[in-house]
């Protein structure tokens, strides 16, 4: 697809020209980092390369759903809440750093390896891919496979990490990231063999 044609593209989620627009000042803003030159030529030719790069490159960072009625821009988050999410999950991580620390550190390991599988609904693909990766970052758990319907099959490591799976906490935190129905389901749950 050409930047031409998606800026009339009206499957694309929210306003094409706000995601070309953000692009390219994310991409001077970067560029500005790595310079640090303060010259108008310099600004100048930054601020060209930005517009050209962010020109040529977004239709690459749109990604359509399941049943390719929409297209979603991958960084159009707000950032904010993206924000607040990184510090909750961080948290997160702290407190999985614990419990696994806790369970292997004793005299007599508290591990109980199982695969747990649950089915989450969202439209965005990226709410998919955060929720897999937040969980691979979370000691104790591992994503090990995700289907496009929505299947998780999650590899957890003591019984601390799959009840807070099987809660479905981090699930609501991605679904209200980004804007989704919170749709959720324990599908099964097994020992590792």
């Amino acid at each position: 697809m050409k930047t031409k044609d998606m800026l009339n593209d009206k499957t694309i989620v929210g306003s094409p020209v706000k995601h070309l627009v953000v692009l390219a000042v994310v991409l001077f803003a970067f560029w500005f980092l790595l310079s640090g030159k303060v010259d108008f030529k310099f600004l100048l030719y930054g601020a060209l390369t930005a517009i050209i790069s962010a020109w040529i490159c977004v239709p690459l960072l749109l990604m359509p759903n399941a049943d390719g009625t929409k297209k979603y821009f991958i960084f159009d988050v707000n950032l904010g809440k993206y924000a607040l999410y990184w510090l909750w999950l961080l948290k997160e991580v702290v407190n999985a750093n614990i419990d696994v620390v806790k369970a292997t550190v004793k005299s007599e390991m508290v591990i109980n390896p199982r695969v747990i599988a649950f089915r989450i609904k969202y439209d965005n693909p990226m709410a998919y891919t955060t929720l897999a990766n937040s969980i691979t970052l979370t000691p104790g758990t591992v994503t090990m496979n995700v289907t496009e319907d929505g299947l998780y099959e999650i590899h957890a490591l003591t019984d601390g990490a799959a009840e807070g799976l099987l809660g479905g906490g981090m699930q609501q935190k991605v679904a209200d990231l980004f804007g989704e129905p919170f749709i959720y389901e324990v599908v099964e749950e097994g020992e590792v063999q």
